[in-house]
Protein backbone atom coordinates (compact mmCIF):
# COMPACT_ATOMS: atom_id res chain seq x y z
CA UNK A 1 0.00 0.00 0.00
CA UNK A 2 1.71 3.59 -0.98
CA UNK A 3 1.67 6.43 0.96
CA UNK A 4 3.39 8.34 -1.36
CA UNK A 5 5.69 9.40 -3.80
CA UNK A 6 9.09 10.52 -4.17
CA UNK A 7 10.72 12.02 -7.27
CA UNK A 8 14.95 11.86 -7.77
CA UNK A 9 14.99 11.10 -4.10
CA UNK A 10 12.50 14.06 -3.30
CA UNK A 11 8.97 13.76 -1.32
CA UNK A 12 6.61 15.34 -3.88
CA UNK A 13 2.81 14.52 -2.23
CA UNK A 14 0.50 12.31 -0.97
CA UNK A 15 -2.24 11.20 -3.46
CA UNK A 16 -3.80 8.19 -5.83
CA UNK A 17 -3.59 7.84 -9.02
CA UNK A 18 -6.88 7.45 -11.78
CA UNK A 19 -6.60 7.80 -15.78
CA UNK A 20 -8.81 10.23 -17.78
CA UNK A 21 -11.47 8.10 -17.43
CA UNK A 22 -11.34 8.37 -13.33
CA UNK A 23 -10.23 4.49 -12.95
CA UNK A 24 -7.75 3.85 -10.54
CA UNK A 25 -4.59 2.88 -11.58
CA UNK A 26 -2.34 1.13 -9.08
CA UNK A 27 1.35 1.96 -8.61
CA UNK A 28 3.65 -1.04 -10.01
CA UNK A 29 6.70 -2.01 -7.14
CA UNK A 30 9.56 -1.60 -8.03
CA UNK A 31 12.27 -3.80 -6.19
CA UNK A 32 11.76 -6.98 -7.29
CA UNK A 33 15.07 -8.78 -6.10
CA UNK A 34 14.99 -12.64 -4.78
CA UNK A 35 15.98 -13.85 -1.46
CA UNK A 36 17.41 -17.61 -2.78
CA UNK A 37 18.14 -20.49 -0.57
CA UNK A 38 21.11 -21.02 -2.47
CA UNK A 39 22.36 -17.79 -2.78
CA UNK A 40 22.45 -18.04 -6.31
CA UNK A 41 20.61 -14.48 -6.50
CA UNK A 42 22.74 -12.66 -4.79
CA UNK A 43 20.78 -12.75 -1.50
CA UNK A 44 20.84 -16.12 0.49
CA UNK A 45 18.44 -17.19 2.70
CA UNK A 46 20.11 -16.73 5.93
CA UNK A 47 18.95 -16.06 9.91
CA UNK A 48 19.26 -12.53 11.12
CA UNK A 49 19.65 -11.06 7.70
CA UNK A 50 16.50 -9.93 6.78
CA UNK A 51 13.85 -7.61 8.32
CA UNK A 52 10.15 -6.60 7.42
CA UNK A 53 8.76 -3.53 7.25
CA UNK A 54 4.84 -3.68 7.64
CA UNK A 55 1.73 -1.76 8.02
CA UNK A 56 -0.71 -4.19 10.18
CA UNK A 57 -3.54 -1.91 8.04
CA UNK A 58 -2.57 -2.56 4.80
CA UNK A 59 -4.14 -5.95 2.99
CA UNK A 60 -0.81 -6.05 1.20
CA UNK A 61 2.08 -6.39 3.98
CA UNK A 62 -0.81 -8.73 6.30
CA UNK A 63 -0.43 -11.42 4.11
CA UNK A 64 3.61 -11.14 4.73
CA UNK A 65 2.87 -10.92 8.73
CA UNK A 66 1.21 -14.03 8.38
CA UNK A 67 3.87 -16.07 5.89
CA UNK A 68 6.12 -14.98 8.50
CA UNK A 69 4.12 -16.17 11.84
CA UNK A 70 2.88 -19.48 10.01
CA UNK A 71 6.06 -20.50 8.74
CA UNK A 72 7.80 -19.43 12.15
CA UNK A 73 10.38 -16.87 10.84
CA UNK A 74 9.61 -14.25 13.42
CA UNK A 75 13.54 -15.59 14.31
CA UNK A 76 15.08 -15.55 11.25
CA UNK A 77 13.44 -11.69 9.96
CA UNK A 78 13.40 -8.91 11.69
CA UNK A 79 9.75 -6.83 11.63
CA UNK A 80 8.74 -3.13 12.12
CA UNK A 81 5.63 -1.36 12.06
CA UNK A 82 4.39 1.87 10.92
CA UNK A 83 1.65 3.62 12.33
CA UNK A 84 -1.68 3.10 10.92
CA UNK A 85 -2.84 6.56 9.63
CA UNK A 86 -1.03 8.29 6.95
CA UNK A 87 0.30 11.70 7.52
CA UNK A 88 1.72 14.19 5.36
CA UNK A 89 5.03 12.64 5.44
CA UNK A 90 3.90 9.07 4.55
CA UNK A 91 4.45 6.11 6.74
CA UNK A 92 5.73 6.95 9.98
CA UNK A 93 7.04 5.17 12.65
CA UNK A 94 6.07 5.26 16.68
CA UNK A 95 6.13 3.99 19.58
CA UNK A 96 2.47 3.85 20.23
CA UNK A 97 0.93 0.35 21.19
CA UNK A 98 1.16 -2.11 18.82
CA UNK A 99 3.63 -0.24 16.45
CA UNK A 100 7.32 -1.25 16.12
CA UNK A 101 10.14 1.61 15.79
CA UNK A 102 12.72 0.98 12.43
CA UNK A 103 15.45 -1.02 14.87
CA UNK A 104 17.26 -2.07 11.83
CA UNK A 105 17.95 1.55 10.23
CA UNK A 106 16.71 4.07 12.58
CA UNK A 107 14.15 5.89 10.35
CA UNK A 108 11.67 7.97 11.07
CA UNK A 109 9.60 7.93 7.64
CA UNK A 110 9.34 4.76 5.72
CA UNK A 111 10.66 6.75 2.78
CA UNK A 112 13.72 6.99 4.58
CA UNK A 113 14.60 3.43 4.12
CA UNK A 114 13.65 3.81 0.39
CA UNK A 115 16.36 6.65 0.22
CA UNK A 116 18.47 4.21 2.05
CA UNK A 117 18.23 1.94 -0.83
CA UNK A 118 18.27 4.41 -3.75
CA UNK A 119 19.00 7.99 -3.07
CA UNK A 120 17.87 8.85 -5.89
CA UNK A 121 14.91 6.97 -5.86
CA UNK A 122 11.55 8.29 -7.75
CA UNK A 123 8.45 5.89 -6.91
CA UNK A 124 5.66 5.48 -4.58
CA UNK A 125 6.47 4.32 -0.91
CA UNK A 126 5.09 1.48 -0.12
CA UNK A 127 4.71 -1.66 2.64
CA UNK A 128 5.78 -4.22 2.43
CA UNK A 129 9.68 -3.84 2.36
CA UNK A 130 12.17 -6.48 2.59
CA UNK A 131 14.74 -5.31 3.41
CA UNK A 132 18.59 -6.77 3.41
CA UNK A 133 20.71 -6.16 6.43
CA UNK A 134 23.39 -7.28 5.05
CA UNK A 135 24.19 -4.88 1.78
CA UNK A 136 21.81 -2.34 3.01
CA UNK A 137 19.24 -2.49 0.44
CA UNK A 138 15.95 -3.25 -0.11
CA UNK A 139 15.59 -6.86 -1.67
CA UNK A 140 11.64 -6.60 -2.58
CA UNK A 141 8.66 -4.10 -1.97
CA UNK A 142 5.93 -6.54 -3.99
CA UNK A 143 3.87 -8.48 -1.51
CA UNK A 144 3.43 -11.56 -3.28
CA UNK A 145 6.77 -12.53 -4.58
CA UNK A 146 7.99 -11.69 -0.72
CA UNK A 147 5.32 -14.09 0.61
CA UNK A 148 6.58 -16.82 -2.02
CA UNK A 149 10.14 -16.17 -0.69
CA UNK A 150 8.87 -16.43 2.72
CA UNK A 151 7.04 -20.03 1.86
CA UNK A 152 10.21 -21.85 -0.08
CA UNK A 153 13.17 -20.22 0.34
CA UNK A 154 14.17 -20.14 4.19
CA UNK A 155 13.24 -23.72 4.76
CA UNK A 156 16.11 -23.99 7.06
CA UNK A 157 15.07 -21.99 9.45
CA UNK A 158 10.78 -22.82 8.81
CA UNK A 159 8.64 -25.17 10.42
CA UNK A 160 8.75 -28.33 8.00
CA UNK A 161 5.60 -29.01 7.72
CA UNK A 162 4.07 -25.76 7.20
CA UNK A 163 4.21 -25.58 2.89
CA UNK A 164 1.41 -23.39 1.31
CA UNK A 165 2.72 -23.61 -1.88
CA UNK A 166 3.06 -27.31 -2.52
CA UNK A 167 4.18 -29.09 -5.93
CA UNK A 168 1.33 -30.46 -7.25
CA UNK A 169 -0.64 -27.25 -6.93
CA UNK A 170 1.58 -24.49 -8.07
CA UNK A 171 -0.14 -24.02 -11.38
CA UNK A 172 -3.23 -23.47 -9.64
CA UNK A 173 -2.34 -21.57 -6.83
CA UNK A 174 -0.87 -19.14 -9.56
CA UNK A 175 -3.91 -19.16 -11.38
CA UNK A 176 -6.11 -18.39 -8.24
CA UNK A 177 -3.53 -15.99 -7.34
CA UNK A 178 -4.21 -13.87 -10.97
CA UNK A 179 -7.74 -14.24 -10.75
CA UNK A 180 -8.37 -12.59 -7.31
CA UNK A 181 -6.06 -9.68 -7.48
CA UNK A 182 -7.90 -7.58 -10.29
CA UNK A 183 -11.73 -8.04 -9.44
CA UNK A 184 -11.04 -8.65 -5.85
CA UNK A 185 -8.00 -7.83 -3.69
CA UNK A 186 -7.37 -4.51 -5.98
CA UNK A 187 -11.51 -4.24 -7.13
CA UNK A 188 -11.52 -2.72 -3.62
CA UNK A 189 -9.32 -0.14 -3.86
CA UNK A 190 -10.86 0.60 -8.01
CA UNK A 191 -14.05 1.39 -6.50
CA UNK A 192 -13.08 3.09 -3.59
CA UNK A 193 -10.87 5.22 -5.14
CA UNK A 194 -12.27 5.82 -8.85
CA UNK A 195 -13.60 9.46 -9.49
CA UNK A 196 -16.25 8.62 -11.72
CA UNK A 197 -19.45 7.16 -11.58
CA UNK A 198 -18.80 4.76 -14.40
CA UNK A 199 -15.47 3.53 -13.08
CA UNK A 200 -16.84 2.93 -9.91
CA UNK A 201 -19.70 0.73 -11.44
CA UNK A 202 -17.66 -1.94 -13.20
CA UNK A 203 -15.05 -2.13 -10.40
CA UNK A 204 -18.10 -2.44 -7.59
CA UNK A 205 -19.88 -4.84 -10.43
CA UNK A 206 -16.57 -7.03 -10.84
CA UNK A 207 -15.76 -7.34 -7.52
CA UNK A 208 -18.98 -8.90 -6.37
CA UNK A 209 -19.41 -11.38 -9.64
CA UNK A 210 -16.05 -12.62 -8.74
CA UNK A 211 -17.33 -12.73 -4.91
CA UNK A 212 -20.15 -14.65 -6.37
CA UNK A 213 -18.01 -17.03 -8.05
CA UNK A 214 -16.00 -17.93 -4.98
CA UNK A 215 -18.77 -18.41 -2.81
CA UNK A 216 -20.32 -20.85 -5.63
CA UNK A 217 -16.51 -22.74 -5.28
CA UNK A 218 -16.49 -22.56 -1.59
CA UNK A 219 -19.74 -24.24 -1.76
CA UNK A 220 -17.94 -27.47 -3.39
CA UNK A 221 -14.58 -27.43 -1.68
CA UNK A 222 -13.00 -26.17 1.51
CA UNK A 223 -10.23 -24.04 0.28
CA UNK A 224 -9.47 -21.94 -3.19
CA UNK A 225 -7.65 -24.96 -4.58
CA UNK A 226 -8.86 -27.47 -2.94
CA UNK A 227 -8.76 -29.46 0.58
CA UNK A 228 -5.46 -27.41 1.12
CA UNK A 229 -4.36 -23.85 2.27
CA UNK A 230 -2.34 -22.13 -0.11
CA UNK A 231 -0.98 -18.98 -0.83
CA UNK A 232 -3.88 -17.88 -2.68
CA UNK A 233 -6.41 -18.92 0.16
CA UNK A 234 -3.87 -16.01 2.45
CA UNK A 235 -4.05 -13.32 -0.34
CA UNK A 236 -7.51 -13.51 -0.06
CA UNK A 237 -7.91 -13.64 3.46
CA UNK A 238 -6.37 -10.09 4.36
CA UNK A 239 -9.02 -8.90 1.82
CA UNK A 240 -12.12 -10.72 3.14
CA UNK A 241 -10.83 -9.60 7.07
CA UNK A 242 -11.07 -5.64 6.23
CA UNK A 243 -14.36 -5.88 3.83
CA UNK A 244 -17.06 -5.47 6.04
CA UNK A 245 -14.90 -3.06 8.24
CA UNK A 246 -13.73 -0.74 6.18
CA UNK A 247 -14.61 -1.33 2.48
CA UNK A 248 -18.40 -2.21 2.51
CA UNK A 249 -18.81 1.40 3.98
CA UNK A 250 -15.57 3.49 3.15
CA UNK A 251 -14.90 2.39 -0.27
CA UNK A 252 -18.72 1.55 -1.47
CA UNK A 253 -18.79 -2.19 -1.95
CA UNK A 254 -22.08 -2.49 -0.64
CA UNK A 255 -23.78 -4.62 -2.61
CA UNK A 256 -23.58 -7.30 -0.02
CA UNK A 257 -21.11 -7.77 3.40
CA UNK A 258 -18.77 -10.93 3.68
CA UNK A 259 -21.36 -12.01 6.62
CA UNK A 260 -24.02 -11.84 3.84
CA UNK A 261 -22.09 -15.22 2.02
CA UNK A 262 -22.44 -18.39 3.94
CA UNK A 263 -19.13 -20.13 2.48
CA UNK A 264 -17.09 -17.19 2.17
CA UNK A 265 -17.85 -16.04 5.80
CA UNK A 266 -17.22 -19.56 7.23
CA UNK A 267 -13.91 -19.65 5.44
CA UNK A 268 -13.15 -16.14 6.69
CA UNK A 269 -13.70 -17.50 10.38
CA UNK A 270 -11.93 -20.59 9.70
CA UNK A 271 -8.67 -18.80 8.34
CA UNK A 272 -8.76 -16.38 11.24
CA UNK A 273 -9.08 -19.28 14.33
CA UNK A 274 -6.06 -21.27 12.58
CA UNK A 275 -3.54 -20.88 15.52
CA UNK A 276 -1.53 -18.00 14.63
CA UNK A 277 -3.53 -15.96 12.38
CA UNK A 278 -5.68 -13.89 14.62
CA UNK A 279 -2.19 -12.36 16.15
CA UNK A 280 -1.42 -10.60 12.71
CA UNK A 281 -5.20 -8.92 12.69
CA UNK A 282 -5.69 -5.37 13.88
CA UNK A 283 -8.99 -4.35 12.80
CA UNK A 284 -8.40 -0.92 15.01
CA UNK A 285 -5.22 0.34 13.05
CA UNK A 286 -7.20 -1.13 9.80
CA UNK A 287 -10.18 1.28 10.65
CA UNK A 288 -7.82 4.41 11.45
CA UNK A 289 -5.96 3.61 8.76
CA UNK A 290 -8.74 3.98 6.35
CA UNK A 291 -11.52 6.57 7.70
CA UNK A 292 -8.63 8.74 8.82
CA UNK A 293 -6.26 8.74 5.67
CA UNK A 294 -8.31 8.39 2.86
CA UNK A 295 -9.15 11.94 2.97
CA UNK A 296 -10.83 12.16 -0.43
CA UNK A 297 -12.81 8.96 -0.09
CA UNK A 298 -14.28 9.79 3.30
CA UNK A 299 -13.36 12.79 5.26
CA UNK A 300 -15.47 11.88 8.63
CA UNK A 301 -14.88 10.29 11.50
CA UNK A 302 -14.08 6.62 12.14
CA UNK A 303 -16.97 4.63 12.98
CA UNK A 304 -17.66 2.51 16.30
CA UNK A 305 -19.02 -0.06 14.43
CA UNK A 306 -19.37 -2.99 13.14
CA UNK A 307 -19.02 -5.80 15.35
CA UNK A 308 -18.12 -8.75 13.88
CA UNK A 309 -17.27 -11.89 15.82
CA UNK A 310 -14.81 -13.80 13.78
CA UNK A 311 -14.19 -16.59 16.35
CA UNK A 312 -18.07 -17.25 16.00
CA UNK A 313 -18.08 -21.93 15.19
CA UNK A 314 -17.82 -22.25 11.29
CA UNK A 315 -19.09 -24.23 9.40
CA UNK A 316 -16.87 -25.57 6.81
CA UNK A 317 -16.26 -29.58 8.45
CA UNK A 318 -19.28 -30.63 6.24
CA UNK A 319 -16.73 -30.83 3.63
CA UNK A 320 -14.87 -33.52 4.77
CA UNK A 321 -11.95 -33.40 3.52
CA UNK A 322 -8.60 -33.06 5.54
CA UNK A 323 -6.94 -29.45 6.62
CA UNK A 324 -3.88 -29.33 5.85
CA UNK A 325 -1.48 -26.42 6.08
Amino acid sequence: MDSGLMNNGKWVSEREQEDSQGKFIRPSTTFRHKVTADGSSGFKAESGRYHLYISWACPWAHRTAIMRRLKGLEDTIGLSVVAPEIEQNGWEFSREPDCIPDTVNGTHYLREVYLKADSEYSGWVTVPVLWDKETGTIVNNESREIIRMLDTEFSDFAKPDVNFYPDDLRSLVDQTIDAIYQPINNGVYRAGFATTQSAYEEAVTELFEALDHWEAVLQQQRYLCGNRITEADWCMFTTLFRFDAAYYVHFKCNLRRILDYPNLWNYLKELYQLPGVKETCNLEQIKRHYYKSHHKVDPTRIPKGPIINFEAPFERYRLDSVMHL
